[in-house]
């Protein structure tokens, strides 16, 4: 893959959402500016707030989550990258809070905002970093990416933002492949032991003790 040179998070622009599951691209990105000692600059033109790191630009869509491509295709056209080339970090309802998983491509999987983004670069085939906000339960979807989240998920939370800075630097650095290979959870298959097979009768006979000799 080529390296990396616009990191996008997807959220909704307003204070009201700040602190919502569906802005947890913006929570990650705003760690990353904070890394890299950046500040946000209001693009009215490419409907972003755009930060400038070493060699990346840091993307904040300001059309809100269903219309997020409006804002990034345009700005990887301008620059003249390619899509592999765009890594999109955005929730996910399909893991448990503090979750992570990176992919190289993929389909939407009912999120909008990715919807909107596969649309307007043309193609599924872009890195990204999957958040895990957890699913909705008996809650309604809408009341719930765009509720906050619970005390007790705080902690969790605040993992997953470290985490997923970390992960992206390390793409920054070392590519995308090998942040995945390092950040990626994998299930562990468990090992089925075989029974051990009955003893034969050589094996039996000579873990047989000898009789004992009479007392004289």
């Amino acid at each position: 893959m080529k390296p990396i040179r616009i990191i996008v998070g997807l959220g909704n622009p307003g204070r009201e959402y700040a602190e919502t599951r569906h802005n947890v691209g913006f929570m990650v990105l705003d760690r990353l500016a904070e890394h890299f000692r950046v500040e946000w600059k209001a693009d009215k033109a490419r409907k972003a707030e755009l930060a400038a790191g070493p060699g990346v630009l840091l993307v904040k869509p300001q059309t809100y989550m269903n219309a997020s491509g409006e804002s990034v295709g345009p700005l990887m056209r301008y620059f003249k990258f390619d899509p592999e080339q765009v890594f999109v970090i955005y929730d996910d309802i399909s893991f448990p809070v503090g979750a992570l998983r990176l992919r190289a491509g993929g389909s939407a999987g009912g999120h909008n905002g990715m919807k909107s983004l596969i649309a307007h670069l043309g193609t599924e085939k872009f890195p990204r970093l999957r958040v895990g906000i957890s699913a909705p339960g008996q809650k309604q979807m809408v009341s719930h990416v765009l509720g906050k989240f619970a005390p007790d998920e705080r902690p969790l939370l605040e993992e997953a933002l470290l985490k997923s800075t970390a992960a992206a630097l390390m793409a920054l650095k070392d590519g995308f492949d090998a942040a995945a290979n390092q950040f990626n959870i994998r299930k562990e298959k468990k090992k089925k032991e075989k029974p051990a097979p009955p003893p034969t009768e050589e094996q039996t006979a000579e873990n047989t003790p000898p009789p004992a000799e009479p007392a004289p």
